[in-house]
């Protein structure tokens, strides 16, 4: 039987949407495939490569037999208290995290989108958005780009016909770009001006200056160069999963090194490399807090109230081999740091 590769461009609730050819159509997933699917990034995503049993739909749907190895998966937790991690794209080489310059702009924000999107494979570029809304748009971006080490930062204005500009250079053919960020920052504006057509729909700021909810899924695009875009709904509360959160922090990994215990959790430790850089005023407080918050979070990420309890009682005791109490806990402590 001949095997037809195609991409998916849409999800429905049982179909997909995808491109063979230049064109596109429905599809959805083989009875085998889906038995064999356990968890839900193991179904097609938006960005996925499939192999299909048919180049077209006008006999009938085409049947997803497969989906092609994945260069890379941007993943979210899913809301509430599930530990489903959610697919939100495939294949990505680019991803663009929108912020816009007003009152969406927040740092601690741009370092948890920061670290999901080095685990998902993908290059991360900062778009700060609505420069034309904001008089401190040059400090506010140099903020970014302290937070955003290695990162390219770039700024974009939604009023101008040329205020996308700055990011065509990334988009390039067979280069796969996805735009995630808060609902309203402007990710959709900003795919209507390279499709060059009011394509998305698109909503005013509330009075609160939060921007309203408009895409509703992810949507892949192919522009006129070859390159693809993938606009996401709006995810202001990002749920960690994985997250290489030491890639965001470099330079506070760079000072552990020099820290006198190596596994210093910089905090009322002797010798502390990190504490000493603050009080000289080379890191911001700030950026530990953040750093350390996060890495919490991650490592704890997934277990109930019962395990979160245990994993803390291991990170503060089990570091001492043969430590039956807190006494002995205390006295391990004192002897460690003469």
């Amino acid at each position: 039987m001949e095997v037809w590769k195609g991409r998916i461009t849409a999800q429905y609730k049982d179909y997909y949407r995808v491109r063979v050819e230049e064109r596109e159509m429905l599809a959805e997933i083989s009875g085998k495939l889906r038995h064999q699917a356990e968890e839900k990034y193991e179904y097609p995503v938006v960005g996925d490569f499939v192999e299909m049993d048919r180049n077209n739909d006008q006999e009938g749907t085409a049947i997803i037999q497969s989906i092609l190895p994945r260069s890379s998966l941007f993943l979210r937790r899913e809301a509430g208290n599930s530990h489903q991690a959610q697919p939100i794209a495939a294949n990505i080489d680019i991803v663009f995290i929108c912020m816009s310059l007003n009152r969406d702009f927040n740092l601690r924000r741009l370092e948890r989108y920061l670290s999901i999107a080095w685990d998902s494979g993908s290059k991360p570029v900062v778009v700060l958005t609505k420069s034309d809304l904001v008089e401190n748009g040059e400090e506010r971006r140099w903020e970014a780009e302290r937070v955003a080490m290695g990162v390219d930062v770039l700024v974009t204005s939604s009023m101008k016909e040329d205020g996308y500009q700055t990011i065509l250079p990334y988009l390039e053919q067979g280069v796969t770009v996805a735009l995630i960020g808060s609902s309203g920052v402007g990710k959709s504006t900003l795919i209507n001006r390279l499709l060059g057509e009011e394509h998305l729909p698109t909503g005013e700021i509330r009075n609160d200056d939060k921007g309203k909810h408009i895409t509703s899924r992810r949507e892949l695009f192919v522009l006129e160069n070859g390159a693809s875009v993938i606009d996401t709904p709006g995810m202001r509360e990002l749920r960690l999963d994985q997250a290489d959160v030491g890639k965001v922090f470099e330079e506070i990994e760079e000072l552990a090194k020099g820290c006198h215990f190596s596994n210093c959790q910089h905090q009322d430790e002797p010798g502390c490399a990190v504490k000493k850089a603050i009080e000289e005023g080379r890191l911001d407080a700030s950026r530990l807090s953040s750093y350390q918050k996060l890495q919490k979070e991650a490592q704890y990420e997934g277990l109930d109230s019962r395990q979160i309890e245990k994993e803390k009682i291991r990170r503060m005791f089990g570091e001492f081999d043969g430590v039956k109490n807190a006494r002995d806990f205390i006295k391990s402590k004192k002897d460690r740091y003469r």
